[in-house]
């Protein structure tokens, strides 16, 4: 299944890695060994962050898309399913209403 992930890079250590060369070596590499669908880089909470797609076939391939990230940044990763609009039919929204949805008025 897709899943989004979030991962924010803590000041320390990446300013140090950034200054003696290593931040984008290491980078790369994670990129390489993960192969996201996609992977943006952007801010989050003042911090310096990467939001990815991956495939996740399995719960036990999280924490090899989470290691490496923990591991050599100390980063936080956080998961969540993506759904395409496919994804979302195939729910069928309706039926589950039907099933759970009880008007309670007063």
């Amino acid at each position: 299944m897709k899943m989004l992930v979030t991962v924010i890079f803590p000041i320390e250590p990446f300013n140090s890695m950034v200054r003696n060369g290593k931040a984008g070596e290491i980078l790369g590499r994670i990129i390489e060994d993960i192969k996201p669908e996609s992977i943006y880089f952007s801010e989050l909470e003042g911090c310096r962050s990467a939001i990815m797609v991956v495939e996740v076939n399995e719960a036990s391939a999280v924490p090899a898309i989470a290691e490496p990230w923990f591991l050599n940044f100390e980063a936080t990763c956080e998961f969540r399913i993506a759904m395409t609009p496919d994804d979302l039919m195939k729910a069928d929204l309706a039926k589950l209403a039907a099933k759970w949805y009880d008007v309670h008025l007063m």
